[in-house]
């Protein structure tokens, strides 16, 4: 009874998270999604494969390696490329696709980092490949509602935040219902479902970084995280900025390497094993699979890159200037397929601008947002198709986190703004993924922000 009085805010929070999420996700719940790539890796990870045999019956973004044999009887591993006469093959190096003489067939792998599909292996275990992503991604969803509120009371704990209690839930409920992670929480696919245990581990690793306490678990949440969605490797600084901070400076630098090493020894294990996962599928150590989609941006990739400052602008314009259009005829809005503005769906982040506490961890918070962000920022694709910039989920957390260590009080005006944001994002919720009359998903509109 005691541990029950003690953590009964943690039990019912997680009940409202099942309760809103489940609703919200209504007969999605009750079955696969349409995108379950990860229930299908974990699967083949019980049958001791790493690509998806036989190929997967549905699902988008899937990489492809192709066979091929040449006309000298040799044989190599990769793709056909769009942009030139060539055949790319896997590890490097480029051979003339009229050398081919025969295709030997396509093998399919999950292009995305494999983390959640361990969290698959218990159903998959059970029903195989089908197997209910919709179900563990609501699941998950609703535990980011208590570990948000475990943060923010740490936080007071350490005096690094001044909020009471009800200022904390108005914050959790601003996280789960008043941000992008809405309308993912509630989809199950396998893009939401990484952007649903990603939140959840950014979380822990909080969590365990706060006065530097954990440092071990902080690198295992750290490399799991990243393991998950790849950006959020660079969330390590504010693990390093706490030790610096707790442990003097330079009068105690003995101490913070000796956390750094602890933290850092779980990171290289995750990496060793991601390395040795993808050179086994792609013959290259940091090669996910993404240069084997077969998408839209496939010539961007290859004439561009996977990443480059001439995605910069049309970044930006998703996640800063995107707004819905009103329309004279039915549904009356129309939102672009690229998704709608960051300060939009989410407008109380307006209070960064202005702190009232510029405390010990502003700086380390500011800095780790920044580091985050860049590598999406300058990504071949915007998180098409969305209801808002989904990729901000990589950082959302710690931009939460700012708003309860920056003090500024939460006054009627701020509570407006976090009403709003679910508002907003109660349509997304509810619209995105079933009401497709809400959304501009044309190729005309894709390139119309691509251009401009």
């Amino acid at each position: 009874m005691s541990w029950l009085r003690r953590y009964r805010l943690h039990i019912a929070l997680m009940v409202v998270g099942l309760a809103v999420f489940g609703v919200t996700a209504g007969k999605r719940l009750a079955k696969q999604s349409t995108d379950p790539h990860f229930v299908y890796l974990a699967d083949a990870w019980l049958h001791g494969r790493l690509a998806i045999e036989p190929p997967p019956e549905r699902g988008d973004d899937w990489a492809k390696v192709e066979t091929v044999e040449f006309e000298d009887g040799t044989q190599a591993r990769g793709r056909k490329l769009k942009t030139r006469p060539n055949f790319r093959v896997a590890g490097g190096g480029e051979i003339p696709k009229n050398k081919i003489a025969e295709s030997l067939g396509t093998t399919h792998y999950v292009s995305f980092p494999p983390f959640p599909a361990v969290l698959m292996l218990p159903q998959a275990i059970i029903h195989g490949r089908i197997a209910n992503d919709v179900f563990m991604t609501v699941l998950i969803a609703a535990l980011v509602l208590p570990l948000l509120f475990t943060v923010l009371r740490r936080l007071h704990h350490f005096g690094l935040s001044q909020r009471s209690v009800r200022e904390d839930l108005w914050l959790v409920a601003c996280l789960g219902f008043g941000t992008v992670f809405y309308f993912s929480a509630v989809q199950g696919r396998v893009w939401y479902m990484a952007h649903v245990v990603s939140v959840a581990l950014c979380l822990a690793y909080v969590w365990c970084s706060i006065e530097a306490r954990h440092p071990i678990l902080a690198g295992l949440c750290l490399g799991l995280a990243t393991m998950t969605r790849t950006p959020m490797a660079l969330m390590f600084p504010l693990f390093l900025f706490e030790a610096w901070r707790i442990c003097g400076g330079r009068d105690g630098m003995r101490d913070a390497v000796r956390r750094g090493l602890m933290f850092a020894a779980p990171i290289l294990v995750i990496a060793i094993v991601a390395v040795v996962h993808n050179v086994a599928r792609f013959d290259e150590p940091l090669e996910f699979g993404h240069s084997y989609l077969a998408v839209r941006q496939q010539s961007n990739i290859e004439t561009i890159g996977m990443f480059s400052h001439r995605y910069l602008a049309r970044n930006l314009a998703v996640g800063f200037t995107l707004l819905p259009e009103l329309t004279a005829a039915k549904p009356f809005i129309s939102i672009n397929g690229h998704g709608l503005a960051m300060w939009f769906t989410t407008p109380v982040l307006f209070l960064l601008l202005w702190p009232k506490l510029k405390g010990p961890l502003h700086r380390p918070l500011w800095i780790t947002i920044a580091l985050v962000a860049i590598p999406t920022l300058f990504y071949q694709n915007s998180g098409w198709l969305q209801f808002g910039y989904r990729f901000s989920l990589d950082y959302m957390v710690l931009l939460i986190v700012l708003l309860a260590v920056g003090g500024r009080p939460l006054t009627k005006v701020a509570k407006g703004l976090i009403i709003a944001g679910i508002v907003i994002n109660l349509f997304g919720a509810v619209t995105f993924a079933r009401y497709n009359q809400f959304y501009k998903s044309d190729t005309a509109n894709y390139n119309y922000v691509v251009k401009h």
